[in-house]
């Protein structure tokens, strides 16, 4: 399995070349610069800022010197955000990014398999009709809606929880995005869950345990939900990444200071340093998030196996 995961760790390499490529390009194509403003500069002025930051360069020969710059671990300074690094800023934001989103994962993992399960165990009832509409609520309403009517509920008329900020770290300025942000990964955890379930349970090894006399808890819980979360550990190795680096509407309603934040205003702003170290952020959460999913196949199901 180490050696898979070498090999793994190997080609992905030219995976992120390609993404740094494609995206350092595209943020060139679109129109305006990071020093376009209403009020125009000196002639003079602007041609020192762009030489300062190589922006007077050919395109290609500012490409080569950002791969230089990222061999090096350095994602250069930001354009807009004075006095700051790109690393100083991603750095600042990733804390409250990753425990936002971790948290978020892991309250959808735990109440949507849970759910899941209830409504395969009680496949066509009432509670499976009632949990699987619950999940298509979640699913259309998107956590833009959700998270102000949350914050007008919970915070406003029932004053029960804070409606911003982040505190330093307490609990109680964390519930409201968290929940916010689980609100739709709970909906798919739960409908991929029950849908693998109902499956799993038809087959040959569940009717085998049964047939030796274990108790449908053991059925369920050692036999049937392991073979039920492959489809659920797919969906939220990209689902986690996602969640991490895109709270961007969930972080900027509750005024949580993370990555999302930072990567909506440095796009409006032509930050391209910036926004070139959030997508390569993201891009190796991806894949490391992924290669986790593959190694956890393995776990789940004792016929994968990994040479």
């Amino acid at each position: 399995m180490l050696s898979y995961a070498l090999r793994r760790l190997v080609t992905a390499v030219p995976t992120l070349f390609v993404i740094i490529t494609v995206a350092f390009f595209m943020m060139r194509l679109a129109p305006g610069g990071p020093f376009d403003s209403d009020r125009a500069l000196p002639p003079e002025i602007e041609k020192n800022i762009n030489a300062a930051y190589d922006l007077d360069k050919p395109l290609v020969e500012q490409y080569l010197i950002y791969l230089g710059r990222i061999l090096k671990g350095d994602f250069g300074p930001s354009l807009k955000i004075r006095d700051f690094s790109v690393g100083e800023l991603i750095a600042s934001g990733a804390p409250a990014s990753m425990e936002l989103g971790f948290s978020a994962i892991l309250l959808a993992l735990v109440i949507g398999v849970s759910f899941g399960t209830l409504a395969a165990l009680r496949q066509n009832s009432g509670t499976d009709f009632s949990v699987m509409s619950v999940s298509m609520i979640g699913i259309a309403v998107p956590n833009f809606v959700m998270a102000p009517l949350l914050s007008l509920v919970l915070g406003v008329y029932f004053d029960l929880l804070p409606t911003s900020g982040w505190g330093t770290g307490e609990l109680r300025y964390k519930v409201l995005p968290v929940v916010a942000l689980a609100l739709p990964q709970i909906a798919y955890v739960a409908r991929l869950t029950r849908g693998s379930m109902v499956e799993v349970l038809r087959s040959n090894f569940v009717r085998t345990a049964r047939a030796k006399g274990l108790r449908e808890q053991l059925v369920v819980g050692r036999h049937a939900l392991k073979g039920a979360m492959m489809p659920v550990v797919s969906y939220l190795g990209p689902a986690t990444a996602a969640v991490m680096t895109g709270s961007v509407v969930i972080e900027t309603i509750f005024g949580v200071p993370g990555i999302g934040t930072y990567f909506v205003n440095a796009a409006l702003n032509r930050d391209y340093p910036l926004v070139m170290g959030v997508v390569i952020v993201y891009a190796v959460l991806i894949m490391l998030l992924n290669l986790v999913v593959d190694l956890l196949y393995a776990v789940l199901d004792p016929k994968v196996r990994y040479s």
